[in-house]
């Protein structure tokens, strides 16, 4: 009779637990602003700090089943051991180079400002410069969302800038007085129009002539990180059918000393189960083992060795890329109709483990070096911006994401909550969650489609995320949270919403200012300890993309088709 009444109750407990991750992956758990079961000691496993699935976010609670190939042969998911294991450092051992190389600047993603200038006036220069950029055509699949053109720069469209040692200068294909100039600062811009345009961020003149890919760039680019000439940029979206394969969505890898097009990925993958193809993340490079990730919108994530060989002397440069591997999956919900699969957002890698979220709310950690889902979590909707990695002072790894409101708005009033979250980056447990209830429109989202600062220095205790379309559907917010708890400790009420991630810029003195960009034009300089605005000037146009931010110069593309170069004073 005893052992009767354990089974029971073990069946009880087993029932209750399966409707609890039930309900949670349908965003049913009916929660607070802060959830705060988590304890700095949970981070340990016995592998120290080897992430690890909890019973609440183990891959198969949300119904994931993942296939992958190797040099174009599909294997068993089990069977995969990198040849050369990859382990990244922190991020800010991610490159050598003097600037922004990646989306968020490395593979932690928390910064996008290079340098400490001095800030006396604390006033943005209205005489900025700025250069024209043109539109493509949207494909046919993507028509119906706004209208029928990319124009300008779009989201996430970051620019890459750069200080080039004298050398890299003498072999790249730079006008001539560029080549010379001494401690020149190149800012690397792909943009929708198709064309990837250098500037020299002193001034806004062009450093060499366009690269024309052809194909509309909304996401960032990437620079090899190890200073070896090399760019990597990924199309948004296909060209409309008219064009062909030529119009294909791919990302290509080209030499920045003579434009070629060393090599291409994507391009209708028949290993994708994805119809639509967008490459808007943003790649990371393995410097020690010659390996790249890109992650793709049509369910793949990619990694290569690139066997690169560059000759600084001669500037000749070439790739043959190897162990080629491509990783897909599906989960319960996702289909071509809701939940979509793919990664619009860009990586965060710490140590041999991709943090990356998806068009269906899954919040994914993979061990790079077999290729296996580690924990998943449920971010709820449609998650674009990218995850935030930290390691706090006791050496506690946390995550901060959060979604814009796509799957889980009201049909009936376009309306929804979505929330910020912290995480816990070793189990993918959260620690904290902050709801905000927000509209949508159709193809330009509510919610948060920016990548949150982390602050640092004087304010490294604050977590500064843009939240769009609250309180009404025009307007926007932008919000401090306190890391450790999630509370607000600042709101700036925008009158416009925001898409564009802000920017942490710390003066000599020490002083934290945040650069926000909003759809109505305007680029604000805040205080970031006090959230209060210093200065703020109109460039015309829509700012979805993130600007980059080297020493006192800020350089962001408008949806107006301008490039431009504002001096913090």
């Amino acid at each position: 009779m005893v052992w009767i009444i354990v089974l029971i109750i073990l069946a009880i407990l087993i029932i209750a637990g399966g409707i609890y991750v039930k309900n949670r992956r349908y965003g049913k758990k009916t929660r607070g602003s802060m959830q705060a079961s988590y304890h700095p000691e949970a981070q340990k496993d016995a592998d120290g700090d080897k992430p690890y699935a909890t019973q609440d976010t183990k891959p198969e609670n949300m119904g994931f089943v993942t296939r992958l190939s190797v040099d174009g042969k599909e294997v068993p998911v089990d069977s995969y051991m990198r040849e050369k294991p990859v382990n990244f450092g922190e991020g800010d051992e991610y490159t050598g180079l003097e600037g922004i190389v990646t989306f968020r600047g490395n593979n932690y993603r928390d910064t996008a400002s290079y340098g400490n200038p001095v800030i006396r006036e604390r006033k943005l220069d209205p005489d900025y410069w700025h250069i024209g950029t043109g539109f493509l055509e949207k494909s046919d699949i993507s028509k119906g969302k706004g209208s029928a053109v990319w124009s300008g720069s779009g989201w996430t469209g970051q620019p890459m800038i750069v200080r080039w040692d004298e050398q890299t200068r003498k072999v790249m294909n730079l006008y001539p007085d560029k080549k010379e100039k001494e401690g020149l600062v190149e800012a690397i811009y792909a943009t929708m129009d198709g064309n990837v345009y250098f500037i020299d961020i002193e001034d806004g003149t062009p450093t060499r002539d366009t690269l024309t890919l052809g194909l509309p760039f909304k996401g960032a680019g990437a620079i090899d990180p190890r200073g070896i000439p090399m760019l990597f940029a990924g199309a948004g979206d296909s060209l409309p059918d008219s064009y062909g394969e030529a119009g294909y969505a791919r990302a290509f890898f080209c030499s920045l000393t003579n434009f070629d097009k060393m090599y291409e990925l994507g391009a209708k993958d028949p290993f994708s189960p994805r119809i639509f193809h967008g490459y808007d993340s943003s790649a990371l490079v393995h410097a020690q083992t010659d390996t790249l990730f890109y992650p793709g919108e049509n369910a793949i994530i990619y990694s290569m060795r690139l066997n690169t060989k560059f000759d600084n002397e001669t500037g000749k440069l070439s790739i043959d890329p190897s162990e080629m591997v491509k990783w897909t999956y599906n989960t319960d919900r996702t289909s071509e109709e809701s939940y979509w699969w793919g990664m619009e957002d860009s990586a965060v890698i710490w140590k041999q483990y991709m943090y990356i979220a998806d068009n269906g709310g899954n919040m994914m950690c993979m061990d790079l070096n077999t290729m296996q889902l580690v924990w998943t979590q449920d971010t709820l909707d449609d998650t674009n911006a990218s995850p935030v990695f930290e390691e706090e002072a006791d050496g506690s790894k946390y995550l901060y994401v959060a979604p814009s409101l796509h799957w889980q708005k009201s049909n009936a009033t376009n309306t929804g909550k979505i929330s910020i979250f912290k995480m816990n980056a070793i189990n993918g447990e959260i620690v904290w969650e902050k709801p905000y209830d927000v509209h949508t429109v159709y193809g330009v989202s509510g919610g948060v489609q920016a990548t949150p600062v982390l602050g640092k220095g004087s304010i490294s205790d604050l977590l500064i995320v843009p939240v769009a379309r609250m309180p009404y559907k025009p307007s926007g917010i932008l919000v401090a949270l306190d890391k450790k708890t999630g509370e607000e400790r600042w709101v700036f009420d925008m009158k416009a919403y925001a898409w564009s991630s802000p920017v942490a810029v710390y003066a000599q003195d020490g002083t934290a200012y945040i650069v926000q960009c909003d759809s109505k034009g305007n680029v604000f300089l805040i205080d970031g300890l006090t959230g209060k605005v210093c200065d703020r000037i109109n460039v015309g146009a829509n700012v979805e993309a993130s600007p980059a931010v080297f020493e006192n110069t800020i350089v962001v593309g408008t949806r107006g088709s301008q490039i431009v170069g504002i001096k913090i004073r």
